[in-house]
């Protein structure tokens, strides 16, 4: 007899299903585990025979072969142990084998029978559902998968319970979902003196998800503008929140089961690998721009990131997703996040400052900036000078307007784009319309599309930063609460465009 048992490997967010099959025969005693299993998957022989024993189920003195299926698929992790403990207890006829075939199941087995939560339930809880099955976890994973709820979903604290269960000694009752949770900041744009232009350009970025360059000495607020960003973005939708929460369980970042509908803020060091950005490593993990995804990659000091992480942004950053490719393993990642960079404008960042002339002017700032190619900064839609403040400026009161009203803005105009894009496919934003979407949306009136012309073949704007420029224009005018565009916008738009750096 061949019993089988269900689970799931990874591959990017989307998970496989994977067929565990037991079979016990006559021979010599022996645990065998096929299947292209790892390091991990391989020692889960050891933990299952030592849980089943904690429960007083001795293993017969047969050849028992495990063979997980498709067996070209590597397997990876620990997840493996419960599909595999259950195939085996079907196998030996203690718990029905239909209700086995019935559920997806994954989690860890300590040597007392316990079950230890695992990454990935949210996915797995997908594919449960895509297959209409069960899906059976460690009950402190439970309360993340049962926010899929097209699938049931029950949690179990050990083995025995479920054994219990399927002997129908003592059902299970189905896990509920966690907590939807939000982070407050409590971080304001009111603490930041002056700086009315970079504000403005943080609010648009926030309005249309477009990628904003800042460039100014030490101290000027650069970072603080930045961490102020969560603070006016809209929460995740429910769609977005789901999608989100996938990455994130994946990295085992999601605490105790509740969905966060806070997008997400990245801040890497400048000393992170190409891996720990774009993803990769031994499972071909997300990086920081998936773990960004519907959210903010903000990085500090752009120009010390090396130079093959920083050129490694270019193809995510336009299309969306990212290719982690390994020998034994190609993996896609969604990364639809807002990059906002930070830099210096030179090495000793007092380029600018007549006050601290630096020595090396212009070669430091030309050799600094220049680190960054001419294609990636092509594809940053605003760029903005911000000034140093001086300490007269700190007495002053806080002007301007508070993140809760800029909030409402920004808010008011993603819900405009939200019904403009409702039958685009692709298209949610301003800063994915392309094509034809983007010329019906963005066309600005006579003046206006003389005004980009003019600067068009004046500073040679490349195609990509001249549809750059209307996607920008296209968010002034819905902040604007404006039906066309029109050349006031695209004045805007092209100020922030040509603010910093050398137009490719």
């Amino acid at each position: 007899m061949v019993a089988r048992a269900y689970t799931v490997a990874f591959e990017g967010i989307r998970a496989r299903q994977v067929e565990v099959q037991c079979a016990i025969s006559p021979g010599l005693p022996a645990f065998s585990l096929v299947g292209l299993p790892d390091k991990a998957v391989t020692e889960a022989r050891d933990r299952v025979r030592a849980a089943l024993s904690s429960m007083a189920i001795a293993l017969p003195s047969k050849r028992i072969t495990v063979n997980l299926s498709p067996a070209d698929l590597p397997k990876e992790g620990s997840h493996f142990d419960l599909p595999i403990a259950l195939a085996l207890l079907a196998a030996l006829e203690i718990i029905p084998a239909d209700a086995v075939e019935g559920t997806c199941s994954l989690g860890e087995l300590s040597l007392d029978g316990t079950l230890i939560p695992v990454i990935g339930a949210l996915p797995a809880a997908m594919a449960a559902a895509e297959d209409e099955r069960t899906l059976l976890c460690p009950r402190a994973s439970g309360a993340e998968a049962a926010w899929v709820g097209a699938a049931q979903v029950i949690g179990a604290a050990s083995l025995a319970d479920v054994v219990r269960h399927y002997t129908g000694q003592s059902p299970l009752v189905p896990a509920e979902p966690g907590e939807v949770t939000t982070d407050a900041t409590g971080r304001d744009l009111l603490d930041v003196k002056g700086q009315e232009r970079a504000k403005r350009a943080l609010e648009i970025a926030a309005a249309g998800r477009h990628h904003l360059m800042m460039v100014g000495t030490p101290g000027s607020g650069k970072s603080m503008l930045a961490a102020r960003l969560p603070g006016i973005l809209p929460p995740l939708t429910a769609a977005e929140a789901l999608e989100t929460s996938m990455i994130h369980s994946l990295a085992g970042l999601l605490d105790e089961g509740g969905i966060n509908r806070t997008r997400p803020f990245r801040e890497p060091h400048h000393t992170a690998s190409m891996a720990a950005i774009v993803g990769g490593g031994r499972r071909a993990g997300p990086g920081e721009i998936s773990l960004a995804h519907n959210g903010v990659l903000f990085m500090d000091e752009f120009p010390e990131f090396a130079r093959t992480v920083l050129e490694t942004l270019r193809q995510p950053v336009e299309t969306g997703e990212v290719m982690v490719a390994r020998a034994n393993a190609h993996v896609k990642y969604p990364c639809r996040f807002m990059l906002v960079a930070a830099a210096n404008p030179c090495k000793c960042g007092y380029l600018p400052d007549p006050a601290r002339a630096c020595s090396r002017a212009p070669q430091c700032g030309e050799d600094y900036m220049g680190r960054i190619s001419g294609p990636l900064m092509d594809r940053f839609d605003l760029r903005v000078e911000v000034p140093p403040v001086t300490f007269t400026d700190l007495d002053l009161p806080a002007s301007g307007d508070s993140s809760a009203t800029v909030a409402t803005r920004v808010a008011e105009a993603r819900a405009l784009q939200a019904r403009r894009f409702a039958d685009a496919e692709r298209t949610r934003l301003n800063a994915d319309a392309e094509g034809e979407i983007l010329e019906q949306v963005a066309t600005p009136d006579a003046e206006g599309r003389a005004l980009i012309n003019r600067v068009a073949e004046r500073f040679g704007l490349s195609a990509r930063g001249y549809h750059r420029v209307l996607r920008v224009a296209r968010t002034i005018a819905d902040l604007d609460h404006c039906e066309n565009v029109r050349r006031p916008h695209v004045a805007e738009a092209v100020s922030y465009r040509l603010a910093v750096g050398k137009e490719t």
